[in-house]
């Protein structure tokens, strides 16, 4: 039966037309660069004209005739639709004034600078609302067309269908387009030195292949979050001199069946066409996750089939491409098994938190756009922020900065920095906060206990400083410095489990109570001794046994690995290990009770106190902290030795000062 003539048809064609005519009349096809892009650009003499729009904050840029020329693909084309010559770039500001400021200093500086600077409105009112109803045409058509006319055809996975739904997302860099290398990396050396060879690979395939090797399928970056693995993959991409399509694993899932196996397909036929290249899919276990034996309700189908995809592509019949894939991820306890054999992911490099010498690194880079005082110290930061990562890090000198033009400071000085640290760890100071006399007396004498028996135990944390100003959830805190080891040893453990009890012993000793302020205390003490007895067997009575599983799958079990007579065994030994070290703390305590009520009265007196009151209290401290010495040798090969399993110092929450000694009272 003939229906005759379709009028929704034009309908769509027109709605189409109406929503890609603002499209192909702007610069949507234009290069977008950011502020020091541009000014760079600008010194150089490259920049003819730029055209601010005051309500978009965005601005076209020209460039003279001689840089247009020597760029390939900013070439001066004239669009059907459009009124003029097209921008070569367009730029993206932040801050009106500090642009025009910026650009006129350029050309003060430099007279033979011709650059000239136009104010502009991007659109009217009603070209506005007339690309609103565009838009809203162009929605409807688009949502009656998957509706009514795909929702019965498999769900548009085919690549080649009217809106290109299974194809890639991926982003592909070029040469030209990447901005970082591994000289903007600080730190990261071994996983550094691991990816270059991974570059090597593609620069110089035939020096490997033709001694019998073959070049890698994949590289895995894992690591905790904000370590660097993102940046590095992009230094990659500056440094490889070959494609680089990056994207995430998110891209590839879809509400629509067939289409993430579809785009990991085309992705890897684009890689291929552009051989050799590189594809960098970052948080892969939104795709890669371990699937699951039994799957009753059928939900995840279609994550198990891109990821099925994946590994046939990876490892399949004619896979004898130059194409690497390189992944970043955070939970690579979660990937599934055949993603992470050899032949698809060769190499798993492990991207660590920062040491000492590599935070320092990591602060040269970012200290680099920052106005900075004499007094600031680069290897000084380094040691106040243990367990901080390279994020952490920016984190630090971004808020630095602003507290720095808060207090209208000329320069960023070693107090904003120090003052930013606080900030970032313990939360922002409320010294408004009304607390009773008593309370206000109470927290002195917990966090007095805290800082003695940390001064009168050996293996406990240097202290850097006690405070009984309200800061975040905390009525008060005494934060110290964690020594940088991979190693720890029991009487360590026990030291530093003493002084984190010190603050409600410290109560129990001078009031003959306790209260609920030691919450987070009591949970940290009671952490560690459960994995002292449980993880690391140090506990006698329990044996040389670790009940610890590495791959992560014990999270879903229902039972414990053990039986319900070593679970009771288990949790006398925990009790008896804290009780201990609880009545050892009050015993040190007692001992030195008017220091101890001497230092709480000097706390209330100031608020905030240092190392150096405490050496007029208790005296100088008997035990130095031992320095990490890392010969040259050591940090280019690191033997397994040097680099144990991770212990419970050497996770972040612990590392942190905040996290070692927040006291928190619970509301009643």
């Amino acid at each position: 039966m003939n229906k005759g003539f379709n009028w929704f048809y034009v309908v769509i064609l027109i709605a189409l037309g109406m929503l890609f005519y603002p499209m192909l009349s702007s610069s949507s096809t234009v290069k977008s660069i950011d502020e020091d892009t541009f000014f760079g650009l600008m010194q150089q003499g490259k920049i003819k004209e730029i055209k601010v729009y005051r309500d978009t904050h965005k601005a076209d840029i020209f460039l003279t005739s001689e840089a247009r020329k020597k760029t390939e693909e900013q070439k001066d084309i004239m669009l059907p639709f459009s009124q003029g010559a097209n921008p070569d770039l367009e730029l993206s500001y932040g801050d009106l004034k500090y642009l025009q400021e910026r650009f006129h200093e350029i050309k003060k500086t430099n007279p033979e600078i011709k650059s000239v600077i136009n104010f502009g409105d991007s659109g009217s009112a009603m070209k506005s609302t007339f690309i609103s109803m565009a838009m809203w045409i162009g929605f409807s058509a688009l949502l009656y067309y998957f509706i009514f006319r795909r929702m019965g055809g498999g769900g548009g996975g085919n690549a080649s269908s009217m809106f290109n739904i299974g194809r890639s997302k991926a982003k592909l860099i070029n040469e030209k387009d990447a901005v970082v290398t591994f000289k903007d990396v600080a730190g990261l050396e071994g996983a550094k030195e691991e990816v270059q060879e991974v570059v090597d690979f593609l620069r110089n395939a035939e020096k490997y292949t033709k001694l019998g090797g073959k070049i890698p399928k994949g590289v895995l970056l894992v690591g905790p979050p904000g370590t660097g693995k993102t940046l590095l993959a992009k230094a990659v991409a500056g440094e490889a001199k070959v494609p680089f399509f990056s994207l995430s694993g998110s891209d590839f899932v879809e509400m629509f069946v067939g289409v993430g196996a579809s785009r990991v397909r085309d992705l890897f036929a684009q890689a291929k066409a552009k051989s050799p290249a590189i594809i960098f899919i970052d948080e892969i276990d939104a795709i890669g996750r371990a699937r699951s034996k039994s799957n009753f309700s059928g939900a995840n189908d279609e994550r198990e089939n891109t990821l099925n995809q994946l590994l046939t592509e990876m490892d399949g019949f004619g896979t004898d491409t130059n194409v690497i894939v390189m992944a970043a991820t955070n939970r690579a306890d979660i990937l599934d098994k055949a993603l992470l054999r050899a032949g698809r992911f060769d190499r798993e490099i492990y991207v660590d938190l920062p040491e000492l010498h590599e935070r320092k690194e990591i602060f040269e880079v970012h200290l680099k756009k920052i106005k900075l005082d004499d007094s600031v110290d680069k290897e000084f930061l380094a040691k106040q922020t243990p367990g901080f990562s390279g994020a952490d890090i920016a984190n630090v000198c971004n808020e630095a900065a602003l507290i720095a033009a808060r207090n209208s400071h000329e320069s960023v000085t070693k107090q904003d920095f120090l003052d930013a640290v606080d900030r970032i760890i313990g939360g922002l100071e409320k010294k408004s906060l009304a607390i009773k006399p008593s309370e206000k007396r109470r927290v002195a004498i917990h966090e007095a206990g805290h800082a003695t028996i940390s001064w009168l135990t050996e293996h406990a944390n240097p202290l850097l400083k006690v405070t009984i100003v309200p800061r975040g959830r905390s009525l008060g805190a005494a934060w110290y410095l964690p020594e940088e080891r991979q190693l720890t040893t029991t009487e360590q453990l026990l030291d530093e489990m003493c002084a984190t009890l010190g603050g409600r012993a410290a109560e129990q000793v001078v009031y003959n109570n306790i209260s609920t302020g030691a919450l987070s205390d009591l949970e940290k003490v009671t952490k560690r001794a459960q994995a002292m007895v449980t993880i690391y067997g140090l506990n006698d009575k329990i044996g040389n046994i670790s009940y610890y599983d590495s791959s992560g799958q014990s999270e879903y079990n229902f039972g414990k690995p053990y039986s319900e007579h070593t679970a009771k065994t288990i949790d006398e030994e925990i009790s008896k290990i804290v009780e201990n070290q609880y009545q050892r703390a009050i015993r040190i305590l007692t001992k030195n009770k008017e220091k101890l009520e001497a230092l709480a009265d000097k706390l209330i007196e100031k608020e905030v106190i240092f190392k150096e009151d405490l050496e007029k209290i208790f005296g100088k401290r008997a035990w130095e902290p031992e320095v990490a010495v890392t010969s040259k040798k050591e940090e280019q090969n690191p033997t397994p030795a040097e680099n144990p399993a991770p212990v419970i110092d050497n996770t972040p929450e612990e590392e942190k000062p905040s996290e070692n000694d927040e006291l928190k009272y619970s509301q009643s």
